[in-house]
């Protein structure tokens, strides 16, 4: 049935190297990805998955599916860019890796049971959306996700950082600035709020990190900033270290409301996400299917300083992230422009292929080894 996947997947290369190529030819932004959404959603209905758009009333995402038992494997996409930069971080060629492996997948479900699931995820780059997916319970009846990110090497799944996105505006009073020499202003409030949380940063654990910008402040030096914001990413290795910094930032801006009496609101501006957990049973499958597939070398599970999205769902259902190199040129960095380019090379695309076919032999395993399945469960729920 494995040697099944990989004919099938053969006859599928030069539709999903169309996709690969489109995607990256239409760079979208965050919740913009109108083109993109599009094109997979035909993509799949042309292979017979039942598939629903607006997901969730979210205009760019998709919940396509093709079986109709137990177990549910779930692969995810990702297919917004960087605004002027394009796909520097490869999510056409991410996305194109899950419908390929949603595809082969899905072409023999009707001989094995189970269900192939595809979730089209917009929005990465600002939070994501598989927070808000993961809290409407979408993946409450979805036995395993998977997904791998093109990357500088190749990579067992590791953890990611928790991120709190969090808003702080302060409101003050509005008015002539040399008429009102003594008044304490909103952006007095937001200034001294980056003072006192400076301060006491070093009492924070280690694996704290708060970055922070100024986002709005008034536009003339000749007015009384009437509104001023910042905004904040708390990030940390665990999300109750996060929640902590959390609570300590909205202390301070209480304190200093009270302090020089202007009034302040505090809110997310973006989805929180929480540290990736992977499933460590689960990791090892993959890395044995990949390996079946030609990609022997495989680093150890890489810990991204980043927020990833998927942490949210990792607290779920059982997951991994891992990571596969597309690049036969050391000197190329991921992030870059040269990293976009090599998305759509023929070696990147061979390298998606592969990691297409060891992600759908890892749907195979778990839908025809009940005791495989078990086990990857026994341990999510014992969290090791």
């Amino acid at each position: 049935m494995k040697q099944e996947i990989i004919s099938f997947l053969s006859t599928c290369y030069d539709t999903l190297y169309d996709l690969n190529k489109f995607i990256y030819n239409n760079p979208e932004e965050s919740y913009k990805e109108f083109k993109a959404c599009d094109y997979l959603i035909k993509l799949l209905k042309n292979y017979n998955f039942d598939v629903k758009s607006n997901f969730l009333g979210l205009d760019t995402s998709f919940y396509a599916s093709k079986g109709t038992t137990y177990p549910k494997i779930c692969f995810l996409c990702e297919y917004d860019a960087v605004p002027n930069e394009g796909h520097i971080t490869g999510h056409n060629l991410l996305t194109t890796t899950s419908i390929g492996a949603a595809l082969a997948l899905g072409n023999i479900v009707e001989k094995i049971g189970g269900t192939a699931i595809v979730i089209g995820c917009p929005g990465e780059y600002l939070g994501g959306t598989k927070a808000i997916m993961t809290k409407q319970g979408v993946f409450d009846d979805i036995d395993a996700v998977l997904m791998a990110h093109p990357d500088t090497t190749t990579c067992e799944s590791g953890s990611s950082s928790a991120i709190i996105p969090l808003k702080v505006k302060f409101i003050g009073n509005s008015g002539l600035s040399f008429l009102n020499k003594g008044a304490y202003t909103s952006l007095d409030g937001i200034l001294l709020t980056f003072n006192i949380l400076n301060s006491i940063l070093k009492g924070f654990p280690e694996d704290v990190e708060i970055n922070s910008i100024l986002s709005q402040g008034g536009f003339t030096p000749l007015l009384l900033p009437l509104e001023s914001e910042a905004k904040f990413y708390i990030r940390a290795k665990e999300m109750d270290l996060a929640m902590l910094a959390e609570n300590k930032l909205r202390e301070i801006v209480i304190y200093v409301s009270k302090l020089i009496r202007v009034q302040y609101s505090i809110s997310l501006y973006e989805p929180s996400n929480d540290e990736l957990i992977t499933n460590r049973t689960l990791n090892r499958l993959f890395s044995h299917n990949l390996k079946e597939n030609g990609i022997i070398y495989i680093g150890a599970p890489k810990d991204v300083h980043s927020g990833l999205s998927i942490g949210t769902v990792s607290k779920s259902v059982p997951c991994i992230h891992p990571y596969y190199s597309i690049i036969e040129n050391n000197n190329i960095s991921y992030g870059s422009k040269e990293f976009a380019n090599s998305t759509i090379s023929n070696y990147a695309m061979e390298q998606s292929i592969k990691v297409a076919e060891a992600l759908a032999f890892t749907g195979y395993d778990l839908i025809t080894n009940e005791g495989l399945l078990k086990e990857i469960k026994s341990t999510f729920y014992n969290k090791s």
